[in-house]
């Protein structure tokens, strides 16, 4: 999957696992298109998950919501590193290749600067602000276009999928 290589040069493993096929979501548990476990030299350092939104929540780009919803969780020790950046852009490809066309939405407290650099990093459009989780939170929207990157030669994120 192209991704920008991380700012130490290293190299990271990005692991897809959930129940199912790669190709559609599935049925149970939830309605979760992609859980990515991110490793580093054998050892886990995070997580990126494409859930659907709850319609009930704030926040939407489509009638009838669904939206598929970007998250991720690192390790604080790799912080700063790139490694967000590499492994959800990465998913962000995976995603587009499996659902052509749908929008993803991510939403991350106002508070949280380097989660939203890394979202408009990752090409998220602000769309709104709004107050949940007792907390000012910005909700941005990700479109699939045909991009053109090119690959860091140090650069080396593999792919695996588990059924």
């Amino acid at each position: 999957m192209p991704a920008p290589s991380p700012r130490d040069g290293s190299s990271c493993h990005l692991t897809m696992g959930h129940p199912g096929s790669s190709e559609k979501v599935p049925e149970v548990p939830g309605r979760r298109p992609g859980v990515f476990v991110v490793e580093r030299d054998g050892a886990t350092i995070g997580t990126v998950t494409l859930d659907r939104r709850d319609a009930e929540r704030p926040g939407h780009v489509r009638p009838g919501a669904g939206e598929a919803e970007l998250g991720y969780m690192f390790l604080p020790k790799v912080w700063g590193r790139g490694y967000a950046l590499e492994a959800c852009s990465a998913a962000l490809d995976w995603f587009a290749d499996a659902f052509p066309g749908e929008p993803v939405v991510l939403c991350t407290q106002v508070a949280n600067d380097r989660s939203v650099r890394v979202a408009q990093k990752l090409g998220f459009t602000e769309v709104e602000r709004f107050e949940e989780f007792g907390a000012e939170q910005w909700f941005g929207v990700w479109s699939p276009v045909p991009r053109s990157r090119t690959v860091h030669p140090k650069r080396q994120v593999r792919p695996t999928t588990h059924y």
